[in-house]
């Protein structure tokens, strides 16, 4: 039993107050002198006793008339559960999301939104339980659904600053409501504290504010309530660095390069100027400064965004890492740039001749050279022989053989240029009408990726046309050219079992086809780069097919070496044969062991990552430092359940809570009665009594 009104009850201590009365009217007879007592000696004493009974007992029903009024006032309530449950009416479960993203770090925004959630936990009464849940591109801290509030307090206290990554809002707000439909309280409200940047709705976001047109957009489940609160500041001024192109790879000869960066003000009060500075290291450490670069001005004007350009001019090889610095504004996380790229010789290519000629016209070497030497800067250093001027040093000097209409019948010659391969070097054949099939597969065989089974010389009517192109090959995606070259000659061949079919004939034989070979690659082209077998060397794709093919050949494409936080890098390239595990250095300086078995790692701050003889660059996404702010009015439309009522005040569900407990009981109206009948019974006591 409880009363839903106690503070009524000190209203009890009137009880006392006919008992003050009683004492105070309570008399002692006076003396007084009669003259005789013959009519004394007839009173009853049965009589007297008989009164004072009667008084004690008007004394104790107007007492209980004041109690009784008193309980029926405090309204007493026969209740299984407990009295402080009620009054707060029903219990809740909430789950408070807490922004831990990029943004966040600005200013004081995450003291204010733990101050915040602080505050949900404070508003939450005995009963309730509550779930924290810190969030960024994904969930990164969960504490389960629980009731103790002081254990949830703890743990965001002592939550570390935010991290570098972008935010999502969805990813969270499902596991928030997934946790909450286990719950036994009918009453469940997400509370998602954060700065409510744009990037949060990405393109992934399932919610669609139109639900007529969309009827299977993601929203929170019927009676789960929504409460945003915005930690952000009206006022914000920033400059950030959003993209950044710089190449991983340059040659020596490469003194035109450039690196762009984009600069942009994101807060809601414009900037206009700033500076940017390049800073270089090579791979010793040492400082080095490009040609041509120092620091340069920005002025965006009245524009939001600037493309900057700056020279990059090295002139020695080697590995370099690059670093731009931005400033002009007070967050300085969003103001700097992270690359690196390595600085290669020029790529010496031997060619040998199997075909010379006297006219260049005819020549089987001609157009092959003039390809790639006929550009100013060309990043190829070419050496031209015939075959039997080759020799094993000359072999060994350079980084790439092509056979051009022949094969090797030295040995001498075709045991150097097996071990060339196998140790890293590339070979490039391209078979003519010089060659036989018998001849070519018996010496060449091991090297190349197909066997040569019969030429083709088709008709001067008749020709076969490039049909067939893996467009996603390293040595083929740049090519963006017309592939309308006409071949009268080639081989029909038949690739090995380790060998890829890169590009085919319209009549599906192949025509390029690779091969790993220990370190090295081999291709086979199943025509001749002349112009007796095809019209190829006059197309528009032949200049650039050559240096994409042997660029590839000689320098294969790098390991990625750009990320940004949040990514998940595969390092298994990076796995040494029997390691057990991979030690890298992150930019604060921390040793992370990753196992062999799961060579994955998260990127989890901006700068250099260093594992053993490779840097990898870690930046910043530009969705984690965009200025635009979110529609909270249109989330908050888009997620809540149209079957979800507006949420009353806490007042109205306790009044609502005990109008349904205390209408079958009603105490208090059968004390009233009671007390009325007292009333009665009272007055004819004091009637009879006093008279």
């Amino acid at each position: 039993m409880g009363f839903l009104t106690p503070l009524f009850l000190l209203g009890l201590l009137a009880a006392a107050i006919p008992v003050a009365i009683h004492l105070i009217r309570r008399e002692n007879p006076p003396k007084v002198m009669f003259g005789t007592l013959r009519f004394m000696k007839q009173t009853t004493k049965k009589l007297i006793l008989f009164q004072q009974i009667q008084q004690w007992l008007l004394l104790l029903m107007r007492a209980a008339l004041i109690c009784l009024l008193v309980l029926a006032f405090a309204r007493p309530l026969f209740y299984q559960g407990s009295m402080a449950r009620l009054m707060d009416a029903e219990p809740r479960s909430v789950a408070i999301l807490l922004d831990t993203s990029l943004s966040m770090r600005f200013g004081e925004r995450f003291e204010r939104a733990k101050d915040e959630a602080l505050a949900v936990l404070d508003s939450l009464n005995a009963g309730d339980e509550a779930a924290v849940l810190t969030f960024a591109d994904g969930t990164l801290n969960v504490r389960e659904l629980s009731s103790d509030l002081d254990g949830l307090r703890a743990f965001i206290n002592g939550l570390d600053e935010p991290g570098y990554d972008r935010v999502r809002f969805y990813p969270t707000l499902q596991l928030a409501d997934d946790m909450l439909a286990e719950s036994q309280h009918q009453q469940r409200q997400i509370v998602m504290i954060s700065d409510f940047k744009a990037s949060g709705l990405d393109s992934d976001a399932l919610a669609n504010s139109n639900r007529e047109e969309n009827q299977s957009a993601w929203m929170l489940a019927a009676g789960t309530r929504f409460r945003p609160v915005d930690v952000g500041d009206e006022r914000s001024s920033n400059l950030s660095l959003t993209d950044v192109r710089s190449p991983q790879q340059l040659l020596e000869s490469q003194t035109n390069y450039d690196v762009l960066a984009r600069v942009r003000s994101t807060g809601n009060v414009f900037l206009d100027r700033g500076q940017l500075s390049l800073n270089l290291r090579g791979q010793s450490g040492e400082v080095v400064v490009p040609a041509n670069v120092g620091t340069v001005p920005v002025q965006l004007n009245e524009r939001s965004e600037a493309v900057l350009t700056l020279p990059l001019n090295l002139e020695a090889s080697g590995a370099y890492t690059g670093e731009l610095v931005l400033s002009g504004d007070d967050f300085d996380l969003d103001n700097r740039w992270y690359f690196s790229l390595d600085v290669l010789p020029r790529m010496r290519v031997l060619v040998v001749n199997g075909d010379p000629s006297a006219d260049w016209y005819d020549d089987e070497a001609h157009w092959f050279v003039l390809a790639l030497q006929g550009l100013e800067n060309s990043p190829f250093d070419v050496t031209s022989v015939t075959r039997d001027a080759l020799t094993v040093p000359l072999i060994r000097e350079h980084d790439a053989v092509v056979l051009l209409n022949t094969s090797l019948t030295d040995n001498t010659q075709l045991a150097a240029l097996q071990s060339f391969v196998t140790d890293g070097g590339a070979l490039l054949l391209a078979p003519g009408n010089q060659v036989t099939a018998g001849e070519f597969n018996a010496r060449l065989g091991d090297l190349s990726p197909a066997a040569l089974v019969a030429s083709e010389v088709l008709a001067s009517n008749d020709y076969q046309l490039i049909a067939d192109v893996d467009r996603r090959h390293p040595a083929l995606r740049a090519l963006n050219v017309d592939f309308g070259a006409r071949f009268q000659g080639y081989w029909l061949s038949e690739p090995a079992a380790d060998a890829g079919v890169l590009i085919r004939f319209d009549n599906g034989s192949p025509m390029l086809t690779e091969r790993t070979l220990g370190e090295g690659r081999s291709m086979l082209l199943s025509s001749s780069l002349d112009l007796g077998w095809s019209n190829f060397p006059l197309q528009g794709l032949f200049l650039p097919f050559v240096h994409e093919v042997l660029t590839y050949l000689i320098q294969p494409p790098d390991r990625e070496r750009a990320y940004l936080v949040g990514d998940m890098i595969d390092l298994g390239n990076f796995v040494a044969d029997g390691s057990d595990e991979i030690e890298l250095q992150e930019p604060d300086g921390s040793l992370v062991r990753v196992g062999a078995d799961n060579p994955f790692y998260r990127a989890r701050m901006p700068g250099f990552v260093q594992l053993a003889d490779t840097t990898l660059a870690i930046n910043i996404s530009a969705d984690a430092t965009s200025g635009r702010r979110a529609d909270i009015a249109a989330l908050t439309d888009a997620i809540i359940n149209p079957e979800t009522t507006p949420m009353v005040s806490e007042q109205v569900r306790t009044a609502q809570l005990i109008a349904d407990i205390e209408q079958p009981q009603r105490l208090w109206w059968w004390i009233v009665w009671l007390v009325m009948g007292l009333l009665l019974v009272e007055a004819w006591v004091a009637n009879r009594t006093y008279r």
